[in-house]
């Protein structure tokens, strides 16, 4: 696994507070369009029942992807601000760990959903690498933590 930090907590704060059609268009949330892309690795950690139904999950929404080649959301989270899972990933024998992109930002509330649907927590690696946003997500214990890097700690 690797560890990341955001770089602007602007640019996040800015997509989280304006929905992404407005910034975007709507089309564009869930095609393959041009965007800067952002690496997601994500870990689940839960009863392992719950692990396996997120596991059937993320398999459904690739293979739907990889038939209509649009990026997917759970069919319990709504799409109003993007947060879609393009490229979805898992290693054979991996257990509850996941790698995908999303666009621009990491979808961090959607992860949050679905963590809260299935009663898990997570551990949720992200970085854009155009725009130095570079960060870790944990959720425990229903407790969302966000840590990331500033502006200036690329300067120093």
């Amino acid at each position: 696994y690797f560890y990341c930090n955001r770089r602007s907590g602007n640019f996040k704060t800015y997509l989280t507070k304006q929905k992404a059609t407005d910034l975007i268009g709507g089309s564009l949330l869930k095609s393959n369009n041009m965007a800067n892309w952002c690496f997601n690795i994500i870990v689940f950690e839960g009863k392992e029942e719950a692990i396996k139904q997120i596991e059937k999950l993320f398999q459904t929404m690739r293979s739907k992807e990889e038939k209509i080649k649009q990026g997917q959301l759970p069919d319990f989270v709504t799409d109003e601000k993007g947060g879609y899972f393009f490229n979805i990933y898992a290693n054979e024998g991996d257990t509850g760990i996941f790698q995908y992109e999303t666009k621009w930002s990491p979808n961090i509330e959607v992860i949050q959903k679905i963590a809260e649907y299935y009663q898990v927590n997570f551990v949720q690696d992200y970085e854009e690498i155009s725009n130095l946003v570079y960060g870790r997500v944990t959720f425990i214990d229903k407790l969302l933590t966000d840590v990331y890097l500033e502006d200036d700690d690329f300067e120093q």
